[in-house]
């Protein structure tokens, strides 16, 4: 039996990363980031066609958001349908692989377009009151520990010893 005769349809249930990325499609500057990057793209003259700018924008998009490497990118779009929608990827349409993906990043970097892009992200969220910043969170605890192996009497426990391996 199936999950639709149950009535258990669960394709209209929106997840988190699916509003998500509703929201940042309504709120990115799109045009301006592809005015950014236009000057800077690759005309191939013989070969198969460079993937379109706004796709590979978009998947840069995803990866910078979800944390995902070309290659999780990669296997990202070919099983998760939202993200195929967001990058406008339709069935029958071509989805880069990862060395697509790894080329357009080099791109962006070879040129210095990430801290611009930024910006213009910036300068756009920041008239609806919001903003963009690029990090990572770190957690750290300093532990108080006893620095030698004496016990209480003073003197060195049997029983505890230090090993010194090279000069270490």
């Amino acid at each position: 039996m199936k999950q639709t005769d149950l009535g258990l349809d669960l394709s209209t249930r929106r997840t988190r990363k699916q509003i998500l990325l509703e929201e940042m499609n309504q709120v990115m500057p799109w045009s301006d980031l592809l005015s950014l990057i236009a000057p800077h793209a690759p005309v191939a003259k013989t070969g198969r066609p460079p993937f379109d700018l706004a796709l590979m924008l978009r998947i840069h998009c995803l990866q910078q958001w979800f944390g995902l490497s070309d290659l999780g990118a990669e296997e990202a779009l070919f099983e998760t349908s939202f993200y195929r929608d967001f990058a406008g990827i339709s069935g029958t349409q071509r989805i880069p692989d990862r060395v697509s993906i790894l080329r357009f990043r080099h791109l962006l970097e070879e040129h210095e377009l990430s801290p611009k892009i930024l910006q213009v992200i910036n300068a756009k969220l920041a008239a609806h009151g919001l903003l963009l910043k690029a990090g990572t969170v770190v957690d750290a605890t300093l532990i108080a520990a006893p620095s030698s192996t004496k016990n209480k009497t003073g003197e060195r426990d049997p029983e505890m010893h230090q090993v010194k391996k090279g000069n270490q």
